[in-house]
C-alpha cells in the first residue's frame, strides 16, 4: 500500500502528485527567521538529557512515513515507499525507497531501521520504550525490507507509531554515547542539514541540495526556504520586539490581550505585517494548571476540587485576555471526541462498568461544567463551597491561615514557571487562594532548570498544555498511564495512577472502528475529568499568526492548521 489510515482509507490515491493544502509550484529560495524562547544545549531531541534545539525532527531527521495533515491519522510513503499490513494489524512490513539516502550520501537500509528501533528502545525518551515494548519480533527481509511483529495487546495504532519512527544512521552513531547531550550536528535524511550552531543562541538549517526526497508527492510544495534560522530569546517581550522590528518573520500568537491591543506598531499600520487567522480542525487539547498528585499537598482529591472552584476564569479572561478565550471543558475540547454535553453511550457504559466509582454522575450524564463566576473577581459562592471541601479534607482556619487540624501545617504550595509571561495568570490565581488562608507562591526558573525539574517531577504545580489530535493513541499512555507516572521524563506531569484510565486507553488502542474509538476516547475523557488532576484553563478559537508580508502561504489550510513547511518568501537575496 502507498498509504495507511488509522480508520477508513487514505484520502490521497496511489500516484497522487501532491497534498491539496500546498502550493505545488511555490518558489524556492530565501530565508525564514523564527524566534524561539529560552535556550538549548543539545542537538539530540530523542533523549531525556538536555534541552534540544527546535526543529531537528521537522527538518533534519525523517520518519519512515509522512503524515497527511488534512486527515486525522494517515501516513504516506517517504523513506518507506510502500508498506504491507494484515487486517488484524499484527505486523507491518516496510519496503524502503531504494533512492533514500542520508545527507552524507549513505544509502538507507533495513539495518538502519532496525538500529533506530533498538537504540531508541534502549536509550531514547521513555515514550519510545512505552511504544516499542509491544514489538515482539524484528526481521530483516532484505536490504530494503523490514518487518515488525507485535504482541497480542490489540493495539491497532502501533503500526502507525512505527511508521513515524525517526530513522537514524547506524554508521554515524556510537550507541555508547547516544544518550549524552551533544552539539555535534546529527546526520539525517531530511531536506535540511544543520549549518551554523551558536550554542544556546541560534541555529541555522541549510537546504540539502542533494536531498533524495525532494520530488516525492509528500514533499512537493514543502520546504521552500534555502535557510531556516531559529534565534533564541530569554525574554518573551524581547522576542516579540524582535518580530515587530523585522528581525523574525513569523509570530504564532497565543496571548489574546496582545492580539487585541499589541499590534498598533508602524509595520502593521503600513501594511507590512498581517494578523492572520487560520481555521484549525484539531481538538484544542488541554491547557491547565497541573496538580502533582505525587506530592502530599495534592494527594487528597477534595483539596484539588476546592482549588478548581477557586480559579476565577471569567475574571481572568476579562481582565488579562480581553475576553477572547473560551473555557476548556474537556481534554479533547472543540471536537467530537469531547465527552462534555453528551451523555455516555452504551459502549462507554459498558467500558466503565468495571469501574463504578471512576466517573462522577454529572460527568457521566454530560451535564457537568467547570465552576463559573460573574467576573467581578469575588465569588463568595465558590469560596464557600471550596471552604467546605477543605474542611472535609481536614483543614480549618486559625488566625487567618488554613491549617490542617491534626498537623497544624498551613496548606501551602509552589507554582513552577519557566517565563515571566506566566506571572499575570499565576499571580491572579494566587490572589484568589490567599483569600482562604492558603499560602501559594510562584517561582520562575530558567529553561534548563525548568526542564530538569519537570523531568524529575520536582514541583507542586505547573502550567502545561497537552496538544491533541483527532486520533489520540499511544501518547495517552505517556501522559496518563500508571507506568508513566513512575518513570522520569514522561508527560504524566499530574502523576495519574488510575486503573480506569489505563483500561480506557487500552480500549481506545484496540478499537477496530470509528464508533468504538470515539466511545473509548470519551470514556477516557470522563475518567480524567472526574479525577480532578488539573485546573483547566482556556483556548483560542482559531490559529493566530502574525507575519511580514514578504512571507506567503497556500490558500487552503489543512486540518492541523498552517505550518511553516508550506510557506515561502518573495524576498530573495
Amino acid at each position: 500500500m502507498h498509504g495507511i489510515a488509522l480508520h477508513g482509507e487514505p484520502k490521497q490515491p496511489a500516484g497522487f502528485s501532491h497534498f491539496s493544502y500546498v502550493e505545488p509550484d511555490a518558489p524556492k529560495g530565501g530565508r525564514l527567521v523564527l524566534g524561539a524562547y529560552g535556550s538549548f544545549d543539545s542537538l539530540n531531541p530523542l533523549i531525556v538529557r538536555g534541552v534540544p534545539a527546535v526543529g531537528i525532527r521537522d527538518f533534519t531527521i525523517e520518519s519512515l512515513m509522512a503524515r497527511g495533515m488534512d486527515e486525522p491519522f494517515t501516513l504516506y510513503g517517504l523513506i518507506a515507499e510502500t508498506v504491507e499490513m494484515p487486517d488484524d494489524r499484527s505486523s507491518i512490513t516496510f519496503h524502503l525507497n531504494p533512492r533514500a539516502r542520508f545527507s552524507d550520501g549513505t544509502p538507507i537500509t533495513a539495518d538502519d531501521i532496525i538500529f533506530s528501533y533498538e537504540i531508541l528502545m534502549k536509550k531514547g525518551r521513555p515514550n519510545y520504550r512505552t511504544y516499542f515494548e509491544k514489538v515482539t519480533k524484528t526481521e530483516r527481509l532484505s536490504d530494503h525490507s523490514v518487518r515488525f511483529t507485535f504482541d497480542d495487546s490489540g493495539d491497532r495504532e502501533i503500526p502507525f507509531i512505527l511508521g513515524l519512527m525517526p530513522v537514524l544512521p547506524k554508521h554515524a552513531i556510537d550507541p555508547a554515547t547516544f544518550d549524552h547531550t551533544s552539539l555535534t550536528p546529527p546526520i539525517g535524511s531530511g531536506p535540511y542539514r544543520i549549518g551554523r550552531v551558536d550554542p544556546g543562541r541560534a541555529l541555522t538549517y541549510v537546504r540539502d541540495p542533494n536531498y533524495w526526497g525532494r520530488d516525492l508527492p509528500v514533499n512537493r510544495g514543502r520546504f521552500n526556504f534555502d535557510e531556516i534560522r531559529f534565534d533564541y530569546f530569554r525574554d518573551g517581550s524581547v522576542l516579540f520586539d524582535a518580530f515587530k522590528s523585522g528581525q523574525t518573520d513569523r509570530w504564532p500568537e497565543d496571548d489574546p490581550r496582545r492580539w487585541a491591543n499589541g499590534y498598533d506598531f508602524p509595520a502593521v499600520r503600513a501594511g507590512k505585517v498581517v494578523k492572520g487567522q487560520f481555521e484549525i480542525g484539531l481538538p484544542a487539547g488541554m491547557s491547565a494548571l497541573v496538580f502533582n498528585t505525587r506530592r502530599p499537598v495534592f494527594a487528597d482529591p477534595k483539596v484539588r476540587e476546592a482549588l478548581i472552584l477557586l480559579f476565577d476564569f471569567e475574571w481572568i479572561n476579562r481582565t488579562l485576555y480581553s475576553g477572547l478565550y473560551s473555557r476548556t471543558q474537556s481534554y479533547f475540547e472543540r471536537s467530537t471526541l469531547a465527552s462534555t454535553g453528551t451523555p455516555a453511550d452504551a459502549r462507554e457504559r459498558e467500558l466503565l462498568a468495571l469501574y463504578p466509582d471512576a466517573v462522577k454522575p454529572d460527568i457521566m450524564k454530560g451535564t457537568y461544567r467547570f465552576p463559573s463566576t460573574d467576573g467581578s473577581g469575588r465569588s463568595r459562592d465558590n469560596q464557600e463551597r471550596a471552604f467546605h471541601l477543605l474542611q472535609d479534607a481536614g483543614y480549618e482556619l486559625r488566625g487567618g491561615k488554613l491549617v490542617h487540624a491534626k498537623t497544624g501545617r498551613q496548606l501551602s504550595f509552589e507554582i513552577l514557571a519557566a517565563a515571566t509571561t506566566q506571572e499575570g495568570l499565576l499571580l491572579s490565581f494566587v490572589r484568589d487562594v490567599e483569600r482562604l488562608g492558603i499560602d501559594a507562591r510562584v517561582r520562575v526558573v530558567d529553561s534548563a532548570q525548568y526542564q530538569q525539574r519537570l523531568t524529575n517531577y520536582d514541583y507542586d504545580m505547573m502550567q502545561n498544555t497537552w496538544i491533541s489530535s483527532l486520533s489520540p493513541g499511544n501518547e495517552q499512555l505517556f501522559r496518563w498511564s500508571a507506568n508513566a507516572a513512575k518513570t522520569p521524563g514522561t508527560f504524566n506531569f499530574a502523576g495519574v495512577e488510575n486503573e480506569a484510565v489505563d483500561a480506557m486507553i487500552g480500549a481506545m488502542l484496540a478499537a477496530k472502528d470509528e464508533q468504538n474509538f470515539v466511545s473509548a476516547v470519551r470514556a477516557l475523557d470522563r475518567v480524567l475529568l472526574s479525577g480532578d488532576y488539573v485546573i483547566p484553563l482556556f483556548y483560542i478559537p482559531k490559529q493566530w499568526v502574525a507575519y511580514w508580508t514578504r512571507m506567503k502561504h497556500p490558500e487552503k489550510t489543512p486540518l492541523f492548521g498552517s505550518n511553516v513547511d508550506t510557506w515561502w518568501t518573495t524576498d530573495k537575496p
